[in-house]
């Protein structure tokens, strides 16, 4: 009687719950993760996203350089290639009849680069600037009725009544006129120009300006062929000082034109 029919299922030894293969684990007999672990895996993690944090900034473009350093940069640059010398030349001719900007710059930034070249730099700079005087007068005693009003409008230091203060000193002394803008911060491409148009004789301007131009020129270079590591380490350090001083050269300059008496 208090037997179990055939086929009857005796529940009584088993438990309410999931299916176990023999020989597997309940929930609480597997091993607990140790802290020092997770631990790990949470520094991982937070490494992970510093790691990415810190490319996105990487990624980010540097702050741009001074423009006046990033300018100086490139100018020193042309000393280390074919074209230091070449663009020298074509600045100096250039500065000698229509451009603003003087040589001075560039030749120093060669000279310091190469100072055993100095000298060299000093004599392309003076040859080339010295035809640049000629093609000025040329410009002064052919072209000025067809060019004038372009350079009156648009070249710095070009006015009539400029020309006319320049008409004097050449009454004066032509000589010390065209040496004394070729040598200091005067305007030198006025004078070449103006020494076209009021027929001063061509050789007094070339000797004039070869003694100028290349005292000037050769004087930057004596500076550098000497001292060429200690000025190069000064322009380094006071660039922008020294850049603005010559600034303010080149307007004293144009200043100094218009008080001629």
């Amino acid at each position: 009687m208090g037997g179990k029919a055939r086929g009857e299922v005796d529940t009584a030894n088993y438990t309410v719950g999931p299916t176990r293969r023999p020989g597997q684990l309940r929930c609480s007999q597997l091993p607990r993760v140790p802290s020092t672990l997770t631990d790990s895996f949470e520094n991982l993690s937070l490494m992970s996203e510093e790691t990415v944090e810190t490319n996105a900034e990487s990624t980010q473009p540097a702050p741009k350089e001074n423009i006046v350093r990033r300018l100086y940069r490139w100018v020193l640059h042309w000393a280390e290639t074919p074209y230091g010398t070449p663009a020298l030349a074509a600045i100096s001719f250039a500065e000698s009849s229509f451009f603003p900007i003087p040589p001075d710059v560039l030749q120093a930034a060669l000279s310091a680069s190469k100072p055993k070249r100095s000298f060299y730099y000093a004599a392309v700079s003076t040859i080339a600037s010295v035809a640049g005087g000629v093609f000025g007068y040329v410009i002064g005693y052919a072209l000025w009725a067809s060019l004038s009003d372009v350079f009156f409008n648009y070249v710095p230091g070009f006015k009539p009544e400029i020309f006319e203060k320049v008409r004097l000193k050449y009454e004066e002394n032509a000589f010390l006129a065209l040496f004394g803008a070729a040598f200091t911060p005067i305007p030198y491409k006025v004078f070449t120009i103006a020494g076209g148009v009021f027929k001063v004789p061509l050789m007094t301007l070339i000797w004039a300006s070869i003694l100028g131009r290349g005292g000037r020129f050769f004087l930057v270079a004596t500076v550098f062929y000497f001292f060429g590591e200690k000025a190069k380490s000064i322009i380094d350090k006071y660039f922008e000082i020294i850049t603005f001083g010559l600034f303010l050269l080149l307007i004293a300059g144009f200043v100094a034109i218009k008080y001629l008496s």
